[in-house]
């Protein structure tokens, strides 16, 4: 059984419960703009109830004439942690990795090891799909009752940094109904996979957070 070993990378973000939204769209310098640096992670219950969709983007602010050099890197796992018992350890994960112009996915499945250092079951493969290009139709797979995508696509995250900043130096007391999107005409680079809920286990609450590994 061959394995690949990773190590946490410095970009981490968490949710916990059905439908949440965690957003970082700035890192440590290590990071921030490489394939490492987590933007968005959004977990929700799927257009087919008996489903859940996990989806990740990185590399944010990305404008349209960067976007179409932005790649993942073979070298960094985007990884989704699962904890369906409420012990803040990871029960299940979810991981992607890119090779050539696809992206494999794994799991989800229970990790032989887990926190900081992770491994690639590559016998827990899941499916993979073409990862799709800057300007074109989106591509996506459905394999083992899963669906995935991969590629580029708008930031979704909307974000007043102005009125924010006002807010932090005292010249707005909150946001405006109809603000500015300051992501607006950026993208990022995402990872969608949708699976059914009976491979996540039965608890009635999970709690799941994302984090990059570079190999080591």
């Amino acid at each position: 059984m061959k394995k690949s070993k990773m190590i946490l990378g410095m970009s981490l973000v968490a949710i916990t419960g059905l439908t949440l939204v965690a957003a970082d769209h700035i890192d440590a310098p290590s990071v921030t703009g490489n394939a490492s640096d987590i933007t968005d992670f959004y977990a929700f219950q799927g257009q087919d109830t008996n489903n859940m969709v996990f989806a990740v983007n990185t590399q944010g602010l990305l404008s349209p004439n960067a976007t179409g050099a932005a790649a993942f890197n073979e070298n960094v796992m985007i990884e989704v942690n699962i904890d369906n018992t409420g012990d803040n350890k990871e029960d299940l994960v979810i991981q992607a990795i890119k090779r050539g112009d696809k992206m494999y996915f794994f799991g989800p499945y229970a990790p032989s090891v887990t926190g900081k250092t992770s491994t690639i079951d590559i016998s827990k493969a899941s499916g993979s799909v073409a990862i799709s290009k800057y300007g074109a139709t989106a591509i996506t797979s459905t394999e083992n009752g899963m669906k995935f995508f991969a590629g580029p696509r708008d930031d979704p995250f909307f974000f007043d940094l102005g009125q924010y900043q006002d807010v932090l130096s005292g010249k707005a007391t909150g946001f405006k109904t109809t603000g500015v999107d300051t992501f607006a005409g950026t993208n990022v680079l995402s990872i969608v996979v949708e699976v059914p809920k009976t491979k996540l286990g039965t608890a009635a609450k999970l709690n799941t957070w994302v984090e990059t590994k570079k190999k080591q």
